[in-house]
């Protein structure tokens, strides 16, 4: 299957940042054009893709659930084999089930950081079921941008989990696991995520 792609950004950027999506909506979501145009704005290029059961989906204009992790990666490390360039900084991540696959190919594809918006430490209610095993002994840069509001991982949670000194968890206050916050908060939606990107900038600027 063709994998599909969407390139944002100049092509002659110093960096290129792979991001990849989450398991209910695909690289034309709101929350990843976003991402991929702040990025943009930057300067850096951008790819986008689809893994292959969100690629079914769109074509049967049906849900389905995500592809096993094997695959997932398989596909991640093809895209970025096809769009990283010899001389340029390469960045791998995503949004939530995409940021995880990014951690877990970061070291094998070579990539110079990782970025992740909303990691899913752990399945809501299950703060015991964490999902950082493999994070404690990467040595990748890294920067998980997460709501204190995030049903997958909140600040008092996280805050036991065995992570190293190449990762940095920046909070976005009130933010959901998609950095919106509440109504009641107060907050622009558009500053949070602008923060977001902000910090992502630079983190990629640092590296």
């Amino acid at each position: 299957m063709t994998i599909s792609v969407q390139l944002h950004g100049p092509e002659d950027s110093a960096a290129v940042v792979v991001l990849a999506h989450g398991a209910g909506q695909g690289m034309d979501s709101g929350f990843m054009q976003t991402l991929a145009g702040g990025l943009a704005s930057f300067g850096y290029r951008v790819v986008l893709f689809d893994f292959p059961y969100m690629t079914r989906a769109k074509e049967e204009g049906k849900s389905r659930p995500p592809d096993r992790m094997p695959v997932l990666l398989e596909t991640f490390a093809e895209v970025v084999a096809a769009h990283r360039k010899p001389g340029t900084k390469l960045i791998v991540g995503g949004k939530s089930m995409g940021g995880r696959a990014a951690t877990m190919i970061a070291r094998s594809v070579g990539a110079d950081g990782y970025l992740v918006f909303g990691y899913p430490f752990h399945p809501p209610g299950k703060p015991d079921h964490a999902r950082v095993a493999h994070l404690e002994p990467l040595r990748v840069p890294g920067l998980i941008i997460q709501g204190t509001r995030d049903p997958f991982g909140k600040p008092d949670e996280v805050s036991h989990y065995p992570l190293n000194d190449a990762l940095h968890v920046f909070w976005i206050d009130e933010g959901d696991h998609s950095l919106a916050p509440s109504k009641r908060s107060g907050l622009s939606p558009e500053r949070s995520i602008a923060r977001a990107l902000h910090k992502a900038r630079d983190f990629i600027k640092g590296l």
